[in-house]
């Protein structure tokens, strides 16, 4: 009994050395995942610097765009996320894990135009894998959250994470539904710059071939508006999905900003965690990386809703939520077209037609829900930037109403 007994504690103490010998290097592999968030927040911050310096504040994608390259660094960066076997189960530790969802929803937040200027394989291929990191980082999150449950010291945790996974999961499907319609908005941003570059050939000939200098600057400034409002990337930036996910990151960014807030107190107190003294570093990338990364959604969402603001009232609620075909037109084109498979037997082809025109519905479905909803979010936030800019004309009103009564009073 004796001997039995000595047997399972050397076990248990050659089970526990070699425990922390794999744990041992976790500070140096917190270290390259604080390396590959560096790099992504220095790449968006260059984003933001180019488009404030170029004075193009719908941030053109440059150096921080949906590629490869991107997507492996961000691949990297979600090691937390998706390690089920590391101890990390400190605040600290918690906290890396929802800031890492919510860095990666920043991230495609920024890259989302980028979408505009790559052709139709390209961009297959790299929302597939878009796809499969997404889901495969949704199910390990799944997976931990639902075996930690009843070990979780607070149901605060546990909630935070599945909100931060199904955010990811609604911008990937913004990302599916603004690709769906480039192709489309490729062909009517041609027929229209097509167009106004025959109305503006037509008014050369009218003026000859002499230009007084003050024409030939307009004429000059009228081609540079037609090169930049038919830029794709330009277009995407505008477009109400990216719209809708400029502001989801603005409010993933105060959530978590408040997070880090709150438990400021609570992280001096909490000395476990297997990634150790990197895990501060971490977390201090993570915060500066968000800061950057918001930037640009922001100012994209901004500017859009300050545009719809002068447009608020020429159309009536009901106009302003109808879904443009261009949204739908592909997902229609396919669903209407004959079956790309040669299949002979009559009922099997009947089966999967049905199957994929029951599909496509959904997909249609879904893709008219996601844009009238994007729609819905741009329509609130001008209207409350109307209400704000009505409030301040009514503030400055009354103080200088109540400056000139008391100026009237002094003189009487």
């Amino acid at each position: 009994m004796g001997s039995l007994s000595c047997y399972n504690d050397c076990k248990h103490n050659y089970q526990n050395a070699m425990q922390d010998k794999l744990d041992s290097p976790m500070p140096w592999i917190g270290m390259y995942i604080a390396a590959a968030l560096v790099v992504c927040a220095l790449a968006m911050a260059a984003d933001a610097f180019h488009g404030f310096r170029s004075k193009m504040l719908w941030f053109p994608c440059k150096y921080f765009s949906f590629n490869a390259t991107s997507l492996t660094l961000l691949a990297v960066t979600l090691k937390i996320p998706v390690d089920l076997t590391a101890d990390t189960h400190g605040i600290r530790d918690s906290l890396a894990r929802l800031s890492c969802l919510v860095f990666f929803s920043t991230a495609m937040a920024n890259f989302i135009t980028s979408l505009g200027s790559m052709d139709d394989n390209e961009m297959l291929l790299n929302l597939g894998a878009l796809s499969i990191m997404i889901i495969t980082v949704i199910g390990n999150v799944c997976i931990h959250n639902i075996q930690m449950r009843p070990y979780f010291v607070y149901f605060q945790v546990f909630c935070e994470e599945i909100v931060a996974t199904g955010f990811m999961f609604i911008s990937l499907v913004m990302f599916w539904s603004s690709a769906l319609t480039i192709l489309t908005t490729r062909r009517y941003i041609e027929c229209k710059y097509q167009e106004m570059r025959k109305i503006a050939l037509d008014e050369e000939k009218v003026d000859g071939p002499k230009f007084p200098v003050d024409k030939l600057r307009l004429v000059i400034k009228k081609y540079w508006v037609m090169a930049v409002t038919g830029c794709p990337q330009f277009v995407m930036s505008r477009s109400v999905t990216c719209t809708a996910s400029g502001l989801m990151c603005v409010l993933l960014a105060l959530t978590i900003a408040g997070l880090n807030i709150l438990k400021m107190g609570l992280r001096k107190d909490d000395i476990f965690s297997a990634y150790k003294w990197s895990i501060n570093w971490i977390l201090i990338v993570q915060s500066f990386g968000m800061a950057f990364g918001t930037i640009a959604p922001a100012f994209r969402w901004f500017a859009a809703a300050r545009y719809k603001c002068s447009d608020l009232n020429r159309k009536s609620f009901k106009n302003e939520l109808k879904i443009e075909t261009y949204w739908i037109q592909r997902l229609v084109v396919w669903r209407e077209s004959s079956l790309p498979l040669q299949v002979r037997h009559h009922k099997w082809k009947k089966f999967l037609h049905a199957v994929r025109r029951l599909v496509l519905n959904c997909c249609i479905g879904v893709q008219i829900l996601l844009v009238w909803a994007s729609k819905l979010v741009l329509l609130i936030s001008a209207s409350f930037f109307h209400h704000i800019k009505q409030l301040k004309i009514f503030v400055i009103g009354a103080s200088n109403n109540n400056g000139g009564s008391e100026s009237g009073g002094d003189a009487q």
